[in-house]
């Protein structure tokens, strides 16, 4: 049986660049919208290590732009979407956290994470990962403004300085007349995980590679 890792190195990476990739440890706060699919897209990039929270369970209303499924109602969503990102690669390594992050419990999380993506949708939340973790030299990535339906093009990565990005137009908030959808919660989530790749690829130094 052909293994997802054998097509990768197949066709894609040349085998020490997928072995450093698959050694790289990504932690992900928040599997709703912007995590499940920031996920998705690390996991078929080659990403094998993972550390994530939350404490939800998956919802009707959720389906319209998070990465479940109806026979997925119900589910914790750590639960869920190991089961899913099983399905596209067995051999991921998963650290599953069904608890609520706060300030009394984050240092118990992502203290080996090389980068953390932040997908909640409060201010609060964005606070707390950046006053926590924002004097370490771990890659933060956080998420702001991908609600609403128009395609303006203002979702874009901003780098902040050397190790801290935020991706999103920094504006639409979600209120019940600026709710998310698809299009433009995954436009965001891909540009995250775009964050973690081009990141890895310049560390790794690799100049010849042919994607």
């Amino acid at each position: 049986m052909v293994s997802f890792n054998s097509i990768l190195a197949d066709k894609y990476y040349k085998q020490n660049y997928l072995e450093y990739i698959q050694n790289i440890k990504i932690g992900i706060a928040g599997m709703g919208g912007i995590g499940s699919n920031v996920m998705n897209a690390l996991v078929r990039s080659g990403f094998c290590k993972f550390e994530i929270i939350d404490y939800d369970i998956v919802e009707y209303s959720n389906l319209n732009r998070q990465l479940y499924f109806l026979d997925d109602i119900g589910k914790y969503k750590v639960d869920a979407i190991f089961d899913i990102m099983k399905k596209i690669n067995p051999m991921i390594d998963v650290i599953k956290h069904n608890v609520m992050l706060s300030s009394n419990n984050i240092q118990n999380y992502f203290s080996d994470a090389d980068f953390i993506f932040e997908a909640f949708d409060k201010v609060e939340y964005k606070k707390m990962i950046l006053e926590h973790f924002g004097n370490t030299t771990k890659n933060i990535i956080l998420s702001s403004g991908m609600a609403g339906l128009l395609n303006n093009n203002e979702i874009k990565i901003r780098k902040i300085n050397s190790c801290h990005y935020v991706v999103g137009d920094e504006i639409s908030a979600v209120n019940h007349e600026n709710m998310p959808y698809a299009p433009r919660v995954l436009a965001c989530a891909s540009l995250m995980a775009s964050i973690a790749l081009e990141l890895t690829y310049k560390v790794f130094n690799l100049t010849n590679m042919d994607f």
